[in-house]
Order: structure tokens, then C-alpha cells, then sequence
């Protein structure tokens, strides 16, 4: 009987797969030798590859382009990214040369915003959707751009307050600020609350249209903006929010000449194990052929589509490399490995949200099999990647103490927020170190170019945030 880790995979999934594959051993990922940069840097590292974020951009708009030319739709597509999911600057200036537009959240992103234009990576031209709570400071940037000459801001309205701060910071613009209203979603049932905070009630848009934005002179309305938060997923739930929000846009569009745009919020999933399976172009003619077919049949115009993909873009890009520094068996039936940094530091969704990433070794795919749990080196507790919370067992290679290689693991498909809720180079759970930054990137004949965005963490720069320096 063939018990060696690769049969295990070989024999559960299609293999190689999407970015994995074997060399020599060694598990690759987007063609790139691990082993190479373990024996260059190290552990722990995290690594982001830049190609894969072009890569999934133009997978996602030549999807729509298929579906908007089957449909025979008249409306344009705009694909956003979504700054909070990786806001460091290499990111954005790889999506900003895939030509996408933008969607912000808070008022520090729009000094992102003006830093990139200052460097020349971002034209005023750019659509930039403002999404989020608007607080006065975001209001005031907002309009900062729009009076500098960025004319092509949408500010979506997530409560009906915001239009009355907005207006008044705007009192002196020239040039009508275009708006979009969020639409409040109803949560699935088992939410801890049945309708999102966020938005405004769809009983109540009509209304708030007619008596608030109708008759100003400072705004047009823009934009229809609905999110469901689980993401875009051929489910019931999922059509149903889809369903209530083309007809709040039919009703609007009726009233409202100047809106011409539906948000359709909410992101594609990502590959999280291998076993993943996703039917991207039929959710997209899916979507696109409902939108045309009931704006044909309220002879209305097919609206521009936005979409707002940030864990999309990003995501399968990331990677975090670790070493098991020893196996601990705790009882009978309790195995676990320990590695080189915390869990909660550098992958807190797992910690969080049981978010699941995929995980594999880099090495000794040849040796036998052993159920195990994962363990960081903090003292907490729920310090920890295993299958009763994650929903799936692990199984890892064994290995021996005395084996001269340790075995390495990759938690994979870790490029969205991660650094964001860890809070990338800030103070960290038990002070320990964030791990080193390392950017692949692939020059002009195709060759792979990897350098250190950023080194390991120092004693000296935690101890300096703590004020002890």
C-alpha cells in the first residue's frame, strides 16, 4: 500500500495544480524554487509574487469581455481594486499597470492616493470608488481631489447623513461630485444580525432620492452599490440580494437620468485548497445576461458594471514559508509540530475567522504520512492551525529528529489582508518578530527577480515603538 505524502496528494487531487508543482523534490510555487529561497533567506519569509496579481486581472476582465460580447451588453465594465486588501505600494503599482481603477475606505487611503499621483503610477482620470464610513477628514480628501482635478470620484453614500457632510465641505465646487448609493443587504441566516449596518435600507432609497438628491446641484447620482460580504457564489442567497438590487436600480434608473453604474460588490473566491473548484465564466454570463434581460424588458440601458476585487487580485500571490523546529507528541493521538513564528501574528485570519489557506510542505513528500497539528511559538493558546477548527484533518510528511533538513511548510494563498490585521511591522504578540519580506518579480525576458522588501524585524525596532528607545 502506497502511503508516501505525494501519494496521498496524488491520489486526493489533481497534481501538479495551479501554481504546484514538484521539482526535484521540492514544491514550487508559480514556478519559483522554494527550496532556492530557503536556502538564500532562510525562515520564516513571506513572499508575494507579482505576476500573479497581473495574471488574475486579466483572467477576470477578458471574462467579462466574453460575457459582455455573448449578451450583445452595451454597458462598459470597470474592474476596481480594493486598496485595504494589500495597500503596499508595490502592489498597487502592479494593478495600477493592469490599468484597473480604485475603491478606497478610509481617509488615509487617499493619501495613498495623491502619493501615487505626485510619483506618476496614478492619473487623474482614474475612476476611484470611496467606499466606507466617511468621516469629515475622508469627506474633506475626497474633495481635495475632486477640486484638484480628479473628476472621476464616486462617492457611495453608506448612510444618509454623509450627503448632507458632503455637501457642505463642497460648497465651493465648481463641478458636480458624482455619488452612488449603497443599498443595506440582508445578512445570511445564520449572521449574527439579520441586515448589514452598512448601507442605506432599500425601502428607504426611493425616498431618499426623491426628497434629498434630486433637486441638488452639487451631485449627481451616480451609482447603484450593493456588497454581499460572502462573496460572489452561485447560491441562493447570493441571487436573491442580486435580484432585490436590480430592482431597487430598475425603480431608480426611472427617476434618476444620471445613473448609469451598478456595483456589484463582493469578491470572487480564491483556490483554498486544492480541491477547489469555481465556475468563474458561467457567474459572469450568469450575472451579465440577467442584468441585459431585465433592462430589455424595462427598456432601460444596460449600466455600466464595477466590480471590486481585492482578495481576487492579490490572494493566490502570497505565501508564508515556515521550518518545523520540533514534533511534539503530546498523547496518543496528539501530534504536533512546531514552527518558526506565530500563527496569530502572520496568518490571523486562521486565527480569526478559521479562514482556511492551503498548506503544504516544501519537502520530504517521499516519506510516510501522519495526521498532526499545526503550533506557533507563542505562548498562547490559540496559537494553532488544526483540523477540528479548520474543518479538514492535516496530514504532513514525518520526519526524524535527526533528519539533517528540516521540514519546511508553506501556508499559501495568503496575499489578502493578512499583513493588513496583523499590522505588518508593528508590535507583535509575544515580540515576536515580524518575519522577512521577500517581492519575486519577473523581468523582460521572463526571468525571476527576487529581492528583500523588507528583513526581519529587529529587537531594536520593537523596543523604539515601545518607547524604550
Amino acid at each position: 500500500m502506497k502511503n508516501t505524502y505525494f501519494d496521498l496528494i496524488d491520489q486526493s487531487y489533481y497534481f501538479p495544480h495551479s501554481g504546484f508543482d514538484m521539482r526535484n523534490g521540492y514544491l514550487s510555487f508559480h514556478g519559483i524554487s522554494l527550496k532556492y529561497l530557503i536556502e538564500k533567506y532562510g525562515t520564516p519569509f513571506r513572499l508575494m509574487y507579482l505576476p500573479g496579481i497581473a495574471n488574475q486581472i486579466k483572467k477576470a476582465k477578458n471574462l467579462f469581455a466574453r460575457g459582455i460580447k455573448k449578451n450583445s451588453y452595451k454597458g462598459k465594465y470597470h474592474y476596481c481594486y480594493c486598496t485595504k486588501c494589500n495597500h503596499f505600494s508595490y502592489v498597487l503599482e502592479t494593478v495600477l499597470k493592469e490599468g484597473v481603477q480604485l475603491e478606497t475606505s478610509s481617509s488615509f487611503d487617499l493619501d495613498l492616493i495623491w502619493n501615487l499621483y505626485k510619483k506618476g503610477k496614478v492619473a487623474k482620470d482614474v475612476i476611484i470608488v470611496h467606499n466606507g464610513y466617511k468621516t469629515e477628514s475622508y469627506l474633506e480628501k475626497i474633495v481635495m481631489l475632486h477640486k484638484e482635478g480628479f473628476n472621476n470620484l464616486i462617492v457611495v453614500l453608506d448612510s444618509k447623513t454623509e450627503l448632507s457632510k458632503l455637501l457642505e465641505i463642497a460648497k465651493e465646487a465648481k463641478k458636480k461630485i458624482k455619488i452612488g448609493i449603497r443599498m443595506a443587504i440582508d445578512e445570511e441566516p445564520q449572521a449574527a444580525y439579520y441586515t448589514s449596518r452598512l448601507g442605506i435600507p432599500s425601502k428607504e432609497i426611493m425616498d431618499f432620492y426623491e426628497s434629498c438628491i434630486k433637486e441638488q446641484s452639487k451631485v449627481e447620482l451616480k451609482m447603484l452599490h450593493f456588497f454581499v460580504d460572502s462573496g460572489i457564489k452561485d447560491t441562493i442567497y447570493y441571487w436573491g440580494e442580486f435580484q432585490k438590487a436590480l430592482a431597487i436600480y430598475v425603480k431608480l434608473k426611472k427617476q434618476a437620468p444620471t445613473l448609469d453604474s451598478l456595483n456589484l460588490g463582493g469578491g470572487f473566491p480564491i483556490m483554498n485548497n486544492l480541491g477547489f473548484q469555481y465556475d468563474y465564466e458561467f457567474m459572469i454570463n450568469e450575472i451579465i445576461s440577467s442584468i441585459k434581460e431585465i433592462c430589455r424588458t424595462e427598456e432601460i440601458p444596460d449600466p455600466d458594471l464595477y466590480t471590486e476585487f481585492g482578495k481576487y487580485t492579490v490572494g493566490e500571490s502570497g505565501a508564508i514559508i515556515f521550518s518545523v523546529l520540533e514534533q511534539k507528541q503530546q498523547n496518543d493521538a496528539e501530534l504536533w509540530y512546531m514552527i518558526d513564528n506565530s500563527l496569530m501574528n502572520t496568518i490571523p485570519d486562521a486565527w480569526s475567522l478559521f479562514e482556511k489557506f492551503i498548506l503544504l510542505p516544501v519537502n520530504k513528500w517521499d516519506n510516510p504520512y501522519v495526521r498532526v497539528n499545526i503550533g506557533g511559538i507563542s505562548c498562547d493558546r490559540s496559537d494553532y492551525y488544526n483540523s477540528e477548527d479548520m474543518n479538514q484533518q492535516i496530514h504532513l510528511p514525518q520526519y526524524k529528529d535527526e533528519d539533517p533538513e528540516p521540514l519546511y511548510l508553506g501556508f499559501f494563498h495568503t496575499g489578502a489582508y493578512q499583513d493588513s490585521i496583523s499590522g505588518y511591522g508593528g508590535i507583535k504578540h509575544c515580540l515576536i518578530p515580524a518575519p522577512k519580506y521577500i517581492i519575486i518579480d519577473r523581468d523582460e525576458k521572463g526571468n525571476f527577480i527576487d529581492k528583500v522588501y523588507r528583513s526581519e524585524q529587529t529587537v531594536e525596532e520593537m523596543l523604539n515603538i515601545l518607547g524604550y528607545e
